[in-house]
C-alpha cells in the first residue's frame, strides 16, 4: 500500500497516474478533496481509499500495518500568500507529523521539498546538506519549506529511509487547477492560443537579453520517474535537487512553444514589474551530482521534448 498526499493535486496526481501505469493499483490518495476544482485529476485512476487530509494521521494509525511508503506531496504552494500561519500549519507542522508518524511505524518517507528554498541564488544550487542554514529564501512559502528541510536535518531520529526533493521549475499535465502557480508553460501556451503571440519580461539585468533569462524546467513525467526510482532504492538518505541540470531560456521555452503549436514566432517583451524586479530571478540551474552519484542516470528529456509533449496533451485535453 503507497500514501500519496496532494493526490488530487498536479504533482501528486501525475504520481498517481505513473504508479498505475507501472501496475500499482493498492494506493491511498490523501488531500483535501472539498477543493473540487481539482477533482478532476483522479478520475480514472485506480486507488483503493480516499482519505480527507485532516482525518489521515488516525486513519494511518488504524492501517498503519499495511503501508509500505508515504509520498508526502501535499502542501500550499502559493508564492504570493503572505499569511505565515497558513504555511505553519500545512507545511510545516503538518510535515512535522508525517515525518514522526513514519518513525513510529517504521515507513519511509519521500517528500516535497522546493528550490524556492535558494532564493536568489546567492549561494548556487548545491544540494549540500551544509549550506541549507544559510538559505536566504524570498517569500513565506520558500520558508516553510527551507524551515522543515533544516527540521528535518536536526532530528535525532528519522524515519529508516526518508528523502527531500527539492523541485524546480516543474511544469506538465494536470496543472490547470493551479491559477497563477501554474506554470509559465502553462500559461504561455493559454496565451498563444488565445492571441497568437506571447508576452516575456524585459531583462533588467545587462548581464542578460531580454528573454535569456534562464530556468531549469523539469517535465512533471521526468519527476515522479525519480520519485519511482528512490521509492525502491530506499538508501542513502537526505536531501536531493530535482531539476534536469540544464537551464533554458524563456526565449528556447516559449519558440519550442510557437513549433509545437505550428504557429509562427511573436514574442513581445514587457517590462518587468517594479514591485518584483529586485527579486527577480535571472538564472536556476539544479547541481545534480548527489542524485547522479547514487546511480540515477536515466537522462531526462530537454525542453523542446517536454513541451511537445505537454502540448499534445493540451491540445486533446478538456480542462484547460
Amino acid at each position: 500500500m503507497i500514501v500519496v498526499t496532494g493526490a488530487a493535486g498536479f504533482i501528486g496526481s501525475c504520481m498517481v497516474g505513473f504508479l498505475n501505469q507501472n501496475n500499482y493499483k493498492d494506493i491511498i490518495l490523501v488531500d483535501d478533496f472539498f477543493k473540487v476544482n481539482k477533482l478532476k485529476n483522479i478520475e480514472n485512476k485506480i486507488f483503493t481509499e480516499k482519505v480527507q487530509r485532516n482525518n489521515f494521521f488516525e486513519w494511518l494509525k488504524e492501517n498503519e500495518k499495511f503501508v509500505q511508503i508515504v509520498i508526502h506531496l501535499g502542501a500550499r504552494t502559493d508564492t504570493t500568500e503572505f499569511n505565515v500561519d497558513i504555511f505553519n500549519e500545512l507545511n510545516l507542522e503538518y510535515s512535522k507529523k508525517v515525518w514522526s508518524n513514519c518513525i513510529q511505524y517504521g515507513i519511509p518517507l519521500i517528500y516535497a521539498s522546493s528550490a524556492a528554498t535558494y532564493g536568489m541564488g546567492e549561494l548556487g544550487f548545491d544540494d549540500n546538506h551544509e549550506v541549507i542554514d544559510n538559505l536566504k529564501p524570498l517569500n513565506p512559502y520558500g520558508n516553510s519549506k527551507n524551515d522543515f528541510d533544516k527540521w528535518a536535518l536536526s532530528q535525532k531520529k528519522s524515519p529508516y529511509y526518508w528523502a527531500g526533493l527539492k523541485f524546480f521549475n516543474v511544469y506538465g499535465p494536470n496543472e490547470y487547477h493551479k491559477g497563477r502557480m501554474a506554470s509559465v508553460v502553462y500559461h504561455a501556451f493559454n496565451q498563444i492560443k488565445d492571441t497568437g503571440k506571447v508576452t516575456l519580461f524585459k531583462s533588467h539585468n545587462p548581464d542578460y537579453e531580454d528573454g535569456e533569462q534562464k530556468r531549469d524546467f523539469i517535465y512533471v513525467k521526468d519527476l515522479v520517474d525519480v520519485i519511482h526510482f528512490l521509492m525502491n532504492l530506499r538508501k542513502h538518505s537526505g536531501i536531493y535537487n530535482l531539476g534536469t541540470g540544464k537551464a533554458s531560456t524563456f526565449n528556447e521555452l516559449v519558440k519550442a512553444l510557437f513549433k509545437s503549436m505550428n504557429l509562427v514566432e511573436n514574442i513581445q517583451y514587457i517590462d518587468t514589474p517594479i514591485d518584483i524586479r529586485d527579486k527577480y530571478q535571472y538564472f536556476t540551474e539544479a547541481k545534480m551530482n548527489k542524485l547522479n552519484s547514487i546511480a540515477y542516470s536515466k537522462p531526462f528529456v530537454n525542453i523542446e521534448a517536454g513541451i511537445s509533449d505537454y502540448v499534445n496533451y493540451l491540445t486533446k485535453s478538456l480542462y484547460i
